[in-house]
């Protein structure tokens, strides 16, 4: 079955860096385009898309918010899925998903994990 389990969550400082993970199992890693998305405080079931990156090649597409802050990238040769964070803001914290799909936006699956918890606070 298809297993996300992310991982790289935290307490950070603002202006400080976090590198998320998210490993996959249980489908075609390599044949899926992969995105991030997160669940605001106080959101309930609404999430906010973060990023998404193609299955190969290098179309990878960002949140407003996230543009040139935020990287994802991906290792189909370890079916891991990235996401690293800079200059971090209060605001970004929130629960980390990864999901199957999300490119286009639209197809992105609703996350199958249990995400990972980051908090940005001095």
């Amino acid at each position: 079955q298809v297993q996300l389990v992310e991982s790289g969550g935290g307490l950070a400082q603002p202006g400080g860096s976090l590198r998320l993970s998210c490993a996959a199992s249980g489908f075609g890693f390599s044949r899926y385009a992969m995105s991030w998305a997160r669940q605001l405080p106080g959101a309930g079931d609404n999430l906010e898309w973060v990023s998404s990156i193609q299955n190969v090649g290098s179309d990878t597409r960002y949140a407003d918010f996230a543009k040139g802050r935020f990287t994802i990238s991906r290792d189909n040769a370890k079916n891991t899925l990235y996401l690293q964070m800079n200059s971090l803001k209060p605001e970004d914290t929130a629960r980390y998903y990864c999901a199957r799909g999300g490119i286009p936006r639209e197809h992105m699956v609703p996350p199958e994990g249990q995400g990972t918890q980051v908090t940005v606070s001095s």
